[in-house]
C-alpha cells in the first residue's frame, strides 16, 4: 500500500513538470517580437528630411520672403510685391531724377518704405506714397491717419504719380532740403543721411533702411541709367530681369501711359481686355503710372 502511494506521488510530479514547459516556450517566443519592435522604431527615427538648401541649389529664382515695413503703417509684403512696385514706378522715378535732380534710387527706396510697397494704408486709401502731411500750404483733399499723433492730416491724390511729383516738389521747394542738392546724384548714401539730418523723418534708422532697399534691390542702377554711367548688371539682381515676359521685343506693341489714363481707358483704346493687359505686364493690381510702358500687343 505504501509503495502504491509513493508511485502515485511520483506520477503527479512528472505530470506537473511537463505542464510547465509551454510557459517557458511562450516566454522565449515573446522576446524576439519585442526586439523587432525596438529595431523598427529606431529605423523610422533615423530618416531625415531633404536639406532645403541642397534641394534648391540648382534653382536660380529668389525664394519668396516676407518682410515687415513700418512707416506710417505696419505692412507685411513679399519681395515679389516689392519687385512689382519697383517695376511699376522706376520710369516715374527716373523721370523725376531728370527733371528735379533727386536720385531715382532714393525716390524708389522712399516710396517702398513710406508706402509699404504700395500696400500701406495711406497708399491704398489716398495714393499717398511718401507719407507727406497736409501742412499749411496744402489746399487739396486729405485723409486722417494716426502717425506721430492721433488722426493727423495727410495729403490725398487721385493717382500715385501725383504723389511722386508732389514728393519732388516738396524736396525742391523747402529750404531745409537745399543742402541735399549739393550732393552727387549717384551718392545715395549721402542723400539718405541728408534726408534724416534735414528732418524728413524722425526715425534714427531711416537712412539705414533706405540704403538697405537700394543695395538689396540694386536701385542705384536707375541712377546710372539716367546719368549714363556704366553699371555692372552681371552682379545685379535686376528688377527688369524678373519680368522676362515683358521683353523689348519688336514684335510687341507698346504704349506709354499718359496723364488721365486708366487700365480701362487703355483697354478700350486698343480693344483688349484689362486682364490681358495685366497678364502681359505682370501687374498684380490696376495701379499704373505716367511714363510707364505697357505691352498692348
Amino acid at each position: 500500500m505504501y509503495k502504491k502511494i509513493l508511485l502515485l506521488l511520483i506520477a503527479i510530479c512528472l505530470v506537473s513538470c511537463h505542464a510547465s514547459k509551454p510557459a517557458i516556450v511562450t516566454s522565449k517566443n515573446a522576446a524576439p517580437t519585442k526586439q523587432r519592435t525596438v529595431v523598427q522604431t529606431t529605423k523610422k527615427a533615423s530618416y531625415k528630411k531633404p536639406d532645403s538648401k541642397n534641394f534648391d541649389s540648382h534653382n536660380n529664382k529668389r525664394k519668396a520672403e516676407n518682410e515687415v515695413i513700418e512707416s506710417t503703417s505696419r505692412t507685411v509684403v513679399s519681395n515679389d510685391i516689392i519687385d512689382h512696385y519697383i517695376y511699376a514706378y522706376k520710369n516715374v522715378a527716373m523721370g523725376n531724377m531728370k527733371t528735379y535732380g533727386i536720385p531715382a534710387s532714393i525716390i524708389l527706396a522712399q516710396g517702398i518704405l513710406e508706402s509699404g510697397a504700395g500696400k500701406g494704408d495711406l497708399a491704398v486709401r489716398s495714393n499717398n506714397h511718401f507719407g507727406i502731411k497736409c501742412h499749411k500750404d496744402w489746399a487739396g483733399d486729405s485723409v486722417r491717419h494716426d502717425d506721430d499723433s492721433a488722426q493727423e492730416c495727410f495729403r490725398k491724390y487721385n493717382d500715385p504719380s501725383e504723389s511722386y511729383r508732389d514728393h519732388a516738389l516738396f524736396l525742391t521747394g523747402k529750404k531745409r532740403y537745399a543742402t541735399l542738392f549739393d550732393y552727387k546724384k549717384d551718392d545715395y548714401k549721402a542723400w539718405a543721411k541728408g534726408l534724416r539730418a534735414a528732418g524728413y523723418a524722425t526715425d534714427p534708422k531711416y537712412p539705414d533702411k533706405l540704403m538697405s532697399y537700394i543695395e538689396r534691390y540694386k536701385l542705384d542702377q536707375y541712377d546710372a541709367l539716367v546719368l549714363g554711367n556704366k553699371y555692372d548688371f552681371s552682379q545685379s539682381q535686376s528688377v527688369i530681369a524678373a519680368y522676362t515676359s515683358v521683353p523689348e521685343n519688336p514684335n510687341f506693341s507698346y504704349y506709354e501711359v499718359q496723364k488721365g489714363d486708366t487700365l480701362y481707358s487703355i483697354s478700350k483704346k486698343f480693344n483688349i481686355l484689362i486682364d490681358e493687359i495685366k497678364k502681359s505686364n505682370n501687374l498684380n493690381d490696376n495701379t499704373i503710372s505716367i511714363g510707364q510702358r505697357l505691352v498692348v500687343k
